[in-house]
């Protein structure tokens, strides 16, 4: 089978696993916050998520009416064959799915103000590329909702304040979107490069999974600190008050130019959809974030 077909059996694989199931990480979360909460509001807010989300499975359904902005993360083999193809798979794959999971048409244009039906139009999906040693494939599906998308912030910091004013940055962040993003809300955390390049990272770091420390200590350090600020908003559940308004944050950043400090924050909603697979250059199959039977 060539790497177009692979490549979209495998891209709608992802689709479908995203919008059904929610990464382990997540659900773990989730439960903890559950366990923990003290507000009956937010207790009730929590326990509907978390009945929410197994439905979801048990019927085979979307866990959002809102299945996002489809937005796609390649690790490209620099000797696999027939990389231009992989961007038409994609587009194939997301139109089968918004068919057959079926997902909500989400791709309006911006001037007419139509719906294409289909997910898919100028630019969209997103496709970020990195090419890497070896054959292999990586494709990883990022299914954005437009709730959370909509209190996404980019700032330019005062560089002299550094940390404190990154940290006064996000909480503010926090405090202005309130409700709008469907909390508990992930937090990606971009600082550096430039405007554009500070929110790339945010939102790759939303990838990052909730279990898995950042490997540098320091911003370890850091991400708890600002996880225990958000958290003394008391916004809670779907903003109706409570501890959890903030299940994780995860922080990338770049070099930045000493004139400026780009910082940005990339917010997720509690149904923070990611889904991952491998291809190997004989074909096979790795799906690396769900252990679930592989759609057809």
């Amino acid at each position: 089978m060539e790497i177009l077909n692979i490549a979209e059996k495998v891209a709608f694989n992802l689709i479908k696993q995203a919008v059904i199931y929610l990464p382990e990480d997540v659900k773990q979360a989730l439960r903890k916050a559950y366990a923990e909460e003290t507000s009956a509001a937010g207790k009730t807010q929590l326990k509907a998520i978390l009945d929410n989300i197994e439905f979801a499975e048990k019927y085979q359904a979307p866990m959002c009416q809102d299945t996002g902005t489809i937005i796609f993360y390649i690790k490209a083999g620099a000797k696999a064959k027939d990389l231009y193809k992989i961007e038409d798979a994609l587009i194939r794959a997301t139109r089968r799915a918004t068919v057959e999971v079926p997902i909500r048409p989400n791709a309006v244009n911006p001037f007419t103000q139509k719906n294409s039906g289909d997910n898919t139009g100028k630019l969209i999906p997103w496709t970020n590329w990195k090419v890497v040693p070896g054959e292999d494939i990586e494709i990883t599906v990022l299914p954005k909702g437009g709730g959370s998308e909509n209190v996404c912030v980019m700032g330019m910091l005062v560089p002299g304040e550094g940390i404190n004013g990154l940290k006064k940055f996000v909480v503010d962040a926090v405090l202005k979107a309130g409700a709008k993003p469907c909390p508990p809300n992930i937090l990606g955390v971009g600082i550096g490069g430039g405007s554009d390049i500070a929110m790339k990272i945010a939102k790759k770091a939303l990838l990052r999974p909730l279990n898995v420390s950042n490997p540098d200590p320091e911003i370890a350090k850091l991400e708890k600190e600002i996880l225990e600020a958000v958290n003394m908003t008391g916004i809670g559940p779907m903003g109706l008050g409570g501890k959890t308004t903030v299940l994780g944050v995860n922080i990338d950043y770049a070099y930045r130019h000493p004139a400026s400090y780009p910082a940005a924050v990339a917010f997720n909603c509690w149904a923070a959809r990611r889904a991952a697979a491998r291809i190997s250059a004989d074909g096979t199959v790795e799906y690396l974030t769900h252990k679930v039977d592989e759609v057809k």
